[in-house]
């Protein structure tokens, strides 16, 4: 009432006809979905920016074998480039997603104050034509292809929680990746840049913190944290509506998309600056190879069933020597001098990029089928300049 007075003050003429026949949520209502709808599109131009970044590391890395995980324990290998294709996929994910609710986002529209649209019958002296051009005429001018067949006072609170469980996803992604950085700066393989001056502990003068990747975890969480809130608010509408959605939406829906705009702002300064050190990473192939090349050993010919078991043996030992006595892998030089497997080609065996498998070719159709279309809708967003202050 206190925008409708303030109208009428500026505009004398309109004193009376302002605000007739509509109620507060015809201007609140509406506006909220133009919000979300422009959120919306800044949050997709983000992540076709971060799924820019990683699929042009992913190509620089495509070939480099490095160690596949399960459960946090050495696996086959992949290749660092394969890695970050994951990564990307699930932004590219979350990208369908966000388009596929820009696309479908429906206005609420003209429909009075519990959406049966009586007060603009009665205007327009019971012309249901005029009633309904004038639903399609306001929906049009901003932008929307349709307004909703049928709403209560407001819109279906349903739309604010596919929205935000939309953002939530985007958060999701987000997090596993930052994680995957801060694991992987701990095993010294990969790093977020740092800058020149950059402190990361106040006590331990060497340490180099994942302090970006580490923010937007926790702003991910945050994000994550309120998806259900708007379902809650869904399932509490009593009717045609109550109140209680006000309060709880003011928070529970622009907040998530804060938190991940900043969190796509930093995916996309740490994916366009990532440190890869191939060194640390052959390293950690060197170590684990051994075992991983036993398959191509079986497979290389002779008794199966007795190599399997001589192979069994020599790596429970040379297993031992690794944890109980911290020395190197001896798995290949204890297999060397093992009469049963003199027919080996050792140094062809332990080639990286036998046990990469179609990882190289893997990136490149993923680029080329998946990111290229991406690039092309969006590449106006994908020079977009992103400042940290870290």
């Amino acid at each position: 009432m206190a925008h409708v007075h303030t109208f009428e003050e500026v505009a004398p003429a309109a004193k009376g006809i302002v605000h007739l026949g509509a109620t507060s949520q015809f201007v609140v209502d509406n506006a909220d979905l133009m919000i979300m709808r422009d959120a919306m599109k800044l949050v997709a131009s983000r992540l076709a920016a971060a799924i820019d970044a990683l699929a042009t590391q992913a190509v620089r890395w495509k070939d480099l074998p490095t160690l596949g995980y399960t459960h946090f324990q050495p696996a086959q290998l992949t290749t660092v480039g394969k890695r970050m294709t994951l990564w990307a996929q699930d932004l590219v994910l979350d990208l369908e997603e966000m388009e596929h609710r820009i696309a479908t986002l429906r206005f609420r529209g003209v429909k009075g104050t519990t959406g049966t649209q009586a007060s603009f019958l009665g205007l327009f002296g019971g012309d249901h034509a005029k009633v309904e051009q004038l639903d399609r005429t306001v929906t049009q001018r901003f932008g929307f292809a349709e307004s909703f067949a049928v709403t209560g006072q407001t819109y279906p609170r349903k739309v604010d929680a596919q929205v935000i469980g939309a953002v939530a996803g985007v958060a999701a992604s987000v997090h596993k990746f930052c994680n995957d950085i801060r694991l992987l700066a701990g095993l010294k393989q990969i790093e977020e840049p740092i800058e020149k001056d950059q402190v990361g502990s106040s006590a331990m003068a060497y340490k180099r913190n994942p302090m970006r990747c580490e923010r937007a975890t926790g702003l991910a969480r945050f994000a994550i944290s309120l998806a259900s809130s708007p379902l809650l608010t869904a399932a509490e509408q009593w009717f045609e509506r109550t109140l209680d959605d006000s309060s709880n939406k003011r928070l529970a829906v622009p907040e998530p998309f804060l938190a991940v705009d900043g969190c796509l702002m930093i995916v996309i300064d740490v994916a366009r600056g990532l440190v890869v050190y191939p060194s640390t990473i052959e390293a950690a192939v060197k170590a684990e190879l051994p075992f991983m090349a036993t398959e191509e050993i079986l497979l290389a010919g002779g008794d199966r069933q007795e190599q399997h078991e001589r192979i069994r043996q020599h790596s429970r030992d040379a297993a031992t020597q690794v944890k109980e006595f911290g020395r190197p892998n001896d798995l290949i030089s204890r297999l060397q001098q093992d009469p049963a497997f003199s027919h080996i080609q050792f140094d062809q065996v332990l080639d990286p990029d036998r046990f990469v498998g179609r990882a190289p070719q893997q990136v490149e159709a993923f680029v080329k089928s998946v990111v290229e279309p991406i690039r092309k809708r969006y590449a106006a967003a994908l020079g977009q300049a992103v400042t940290l202050r870290v």
